[in-house]
């Protein structure tokens, strides 16, 4: 795992050659209990990173799509999952905790649903009103920028914009770590608006 924009921030990566872009995944370490977002598998070298890091508590799945190696990465630190409500009928197994959007999961992390996507529950996070990490909906194909999901895999374009706009509204967000392509570590919440002013046209 490389540690990111902060100290107990830290993420790995699977390069996915069809899409050309990596696929990232988030450990949020805390003295409470580590958080994992959106679990790639891991390598021997990550996994013992992890347990010196002090392992797993909780994981959470931003979408369907995102499940990865959610389920193998619980059994064996013994976490909590937490999955997107609107997604529960497409997750094959059990989750401890549905969320439903516009909650706090621990101190510091906040959800929020990004209807309109190609799942119908996804969800993007909010770490500590300035880091946020997303799923599928926004997502970065070139360094510095941010983009939608394609429009041949949205649900409903209008509501997905809405979504878009109603996270760039958010005040004081610095970095944007997407699920899928270029993380920003600088800027992002003024890419972020300038995606959802772009998205008027």
């Amino acid at each position: 795992m490389k540690q990111l924009h902060r100290k107990d921030l830290f993420g790995w990566s699977l390069f996915n050659e069809e899409r050309n872009l990596d696929f990232h995944s988030v450990l949020w370490v805390r003295p409470e209990g580590n958080v994992l977002i959106d679990p790639l598998p891991l390598s021997a070298h990550d996994r013992r990173h992890l347990q010196a890091l002090g392992g797993a508590k909780l994981i959470v799945i931003t979408n369907f799509d995102h499940i990865r190696a959610s389920w193998l990465i619980a059994q064996e630190n013994g976490a909590r999952l937490y999955g997107p409500a609107g997604d529960r009928d497409l997750i094959s197994f059990p989750c401890d905790v549905w969320l439903e959007g516009n909650e706090d999961i621990v101190p510091g992390l906040t959800v929020f649903r990004m209807t309109g996507s190609k799942t119908p529950g996804e969800l993007a996070l909010l770490l500590e009103n300035d880091t946020l990490i997303t799923g599928d909906l926004i997502r970065s194909h070139v360094g510095g920028e941010l983009c939608l999901l394609p429009d041949a895999k949205l649900q409903d374009k209008r509501q997905a914009i809405a979504s878009v706009k109603r996270i760039a509204a958010l005040p004081g967000i610095k970095t944007v770590l997407p699920g899928d392509g270029w993380p920003l570590f600088n800027n992002g919440g003024v890419a972020l608006q300038r995606l959802a002013a772009a998205l008027d046209g």
